[in-house]
């Protein structure tokens, strides 16, 4: 029954040690804002640079684990290389070993005087007092999260103290006393301090215990070694899982954290209990303390650091070995390897490598769009997955041509150049835009098959007529693009007033079979919500193609083109206009609407 209490005891500590670990990091999360994040991308242009911020943010947020999947989330979305994010990630395991030497504090004691003011009870009681306060009274969402810092840390504090209350009887127990004689053979130490630091899932936490267990006064230092050589790879589990749904760049990054920490623990591993064979170090039988094991704890990991910083290239290339492109992503790739800096003194060179990236970007949008609308008819989990994928990676072309190309404009241009560029930029957001919309389709997609919603016969046949109409304006869009041909960006524009009129009359359509019955409400709101992606999609595509016809012409302002305003004043307008109502007519209903006079779309 006393073994009951002190386990209990025990994990009840570890429980308000982790509590108040993630009270306090959140906590100086929320103060900082967004600056960390800011910090972790933007000043780690230097493999230095990124040790020493990894650590910075590392010791504020007290989780290693944290800002690394904070890493992985930027290398994933593609805002950070994968070598500036191993710099951090180094950083970020000597970061965490400063919660140690935070943790120290708590085994401050003493019954008078000074002693007495610096003791744990009496500094955790006046930061909890001073928290809640500062929590419960105050209206500034900074000082709420100050003050959960303070209880977070006091939370911390006595959780530290439970835990040491909970072993100090096993000072005396001889079994306590073999199991740890037995840690101190390297291998068992090892898997200990990787087992426990996977079921903890911090590394903070476990040296936290590692620390109450010398209170003790029964830890030697040989015990203690291999324990804190397993920490860190015992730390790479949460690191691993938050890399499940990630790309490979993200799958890369995490695997960098466990092969820090495994080399780390390899190479000490093998130096030291080789020169101990030889030498046999006269320490081995040193009783820990809390601040000894927090200094071994850094210690071993500033070494590591030092030791893997000049070989971040070879890791680099380690991690991409072993996590191998498919010949898809390195064919996705390729086109941001069209974007080099030094062609921009060279704009004709420039905008040519532009355009050839653009149709990487526009071939990957028609494929997109095409998936995304399939989804409607036939829903697929991993199809679904892949649309969300490719529209991060439409993002992606958007963001690094957009920054490429606002590089441009400052170089000295032609007025032909200069009017490309133009032209290039309008493009680009437009493209982004409709895989948005492509994007939300497959969306509503997905919520169709979770909540089993789905239309009447006659609403389906009416969706797939405006559908192909957006299949054919997508590919005569993309395929215009791809090969400046004008004639064909002409059909684009009154293909998209028949495809935005089919959109109104189909919801008034479906108004009515709601107001008789004959479909519900949250049927009728998806229909809507679908019919309005198709409109944008149609209207961006017009608005492409309109810029790019009238890209040679010198009474329109290069820098701008109008995307509600589609040319009428051709007899070329008319007869596409014409041939596309024909062609996707769905019906005496909406005859008339649509022999109407092209206008103004919206």
């Amino acid at each position: 029954m006393a073994i009951f209490s002190m386990v209990l005891s025990l994990l009840c500590g570890v429980s308000f040690f982790l509590f108040g670990m993630s009270l306090m990091g959140d906590g100086l999360k929320s103060v900082a804002g967004n600056k960390l994040e800011a910090f972790l991308y933007k000043m780690t242009n230097t493999p230095l640079k990124g040790v020493a911020l990894g650590t910075g943010v590392t010791s504020v947020i007290q989780s290693s684990s944290a800002t690394t999947v904070m890493v992985i989330g930027f290398v994933n979305s593609g805002m950070m290389k994968l070598k500036q994010a191993i710099g951090i990630i180094m950083g970020a395991n000597i970061g965490t070993s400063i919660t140690g030497w935070i943790l120290c504090l708590s085994y401050i004691q003493g019954s008078g005087g000074i002693a007495s003011i610096l003791s744990t009870a009496t500094i955790s009681a006046v930061v909890a007092v001073i928290g809640i306060i500062l929590r419960t009274f105050c209206k500034r969402s900074v000082h709420r999260n100050i003050g959960n810092i303070m209880l977070g840390f006091a939370i911390l504090m006595n959780g530290m103290q439970m835990m040491s209350g909970a072993v100090a009887p096993l000072r005396e127990s001889p079994v306590f006393i073999d199991m740890l004689t037995m840690f101190s053979n390297p291998i068992a130490g090892i898997l200990v301090g990787i087992a426990f630091t996977a079921v903890l899932q911090s590394a903070s936490a476990t040296v936290g215990v590692l620390q109450a267990l010398s209170v003790t006064g029964i830890l030697t230092f040989a015990s203690a070694f291999p324990i804190v050589l397993g920490i860190g790879v015992g730390a790479a589990c949460p690191v691993l899982i938050s890399a499940v749904g990630a790309n490979k760049n993200g799958k890369r990054t995490a695997l960098v954290y466990l092969l820090n920490d495994l080399f780390g623990l390899i190479l000490w591993s093998i130096i030291f209990y080789t020169a101990n064979a030889i030498v046999h170090f006269g320490f081995m039988d040193m009783i820990m303390s809390p601040v000894s094991i927090a200094l071994l704890n850094t210690v071993f990991r500033v070494a590591t650091v030092v030791v893997l910083f000049p070989f971040i290239p070879k890791i680099e290339q380690l991690v991409c070995y072993l996590v191998k492109d498919s010949a898809e992503e390195l064919e996705d790739e390729a086109d941001f390897d069209l974007l080099e800096e030094r062609l921009l003194n060279y704009p004709a060179l420039a905008i040519g490598q532009c355009h050839r990236a653009m149709n990487g970007m526009a071939k990957k949008l028609r494929k997109n769009v095409n998936r995304a609308m399939n989804l409607l008819n036939d829903y697929q989990q991993d199809k679904y997955d892949k649309v969300q994928r490719k529209e991060d990676l439409i993002d992606k072309y958007e963001s690094r041509l957009g920054e490429y190309l606002i590089q441009l404009t400052k170089r000295e241009m032609n007025t032909a150049q200069t009017r490309q560029t133009s032209l290039y930029l309008h493009t680009i957001n437009d493209f982004e835009r409709i895989g948005d919309h492509a994007s939300y389709i497959a969306h509503m997609s997905n919520e169709m098959h979770d909540n089993h919603t789905t239309f009447s016969q006659t609403a389906w046949d009416e969706l797939n007529v405006v559908m192909d109409a957006v299949r054919e304006e997508i590919n005569i869009t993309c395929t215009a693009f791809m090969n400046d041909d004008k004639e064909a960006a002409q059909r684009v524009a009154p293909l998209g007033v028949v495809i935005t009129r089919l959109c109104d009359e189909l919801k008034m359509r479906h108004a009515e079979r709601l107001s008789q019955g004959k479909c519900g409400l949250e049927e009728g709101t998806v229909f809507s919500d679908i019919l309005n992606s198709f409109g944008r999609i149609a209207s961006h595509c017009a608005s492409a193609m309109t810029a790019l016809m009238k890209s040679d012409d010198e009474t329109t302002d290069i820098h701008i083109h109008n995307s509600k305003i589609y040319p009428t004043d051709s007899l070329e307008y008319y007869s596409y206009f014409k041939e596309y109502r024909q062609k996707y007519d769905i019906g005496p209903e909406v005859e008339h609407k649509l022999s109407m006079e092209p206008e103004e779309v919206e």
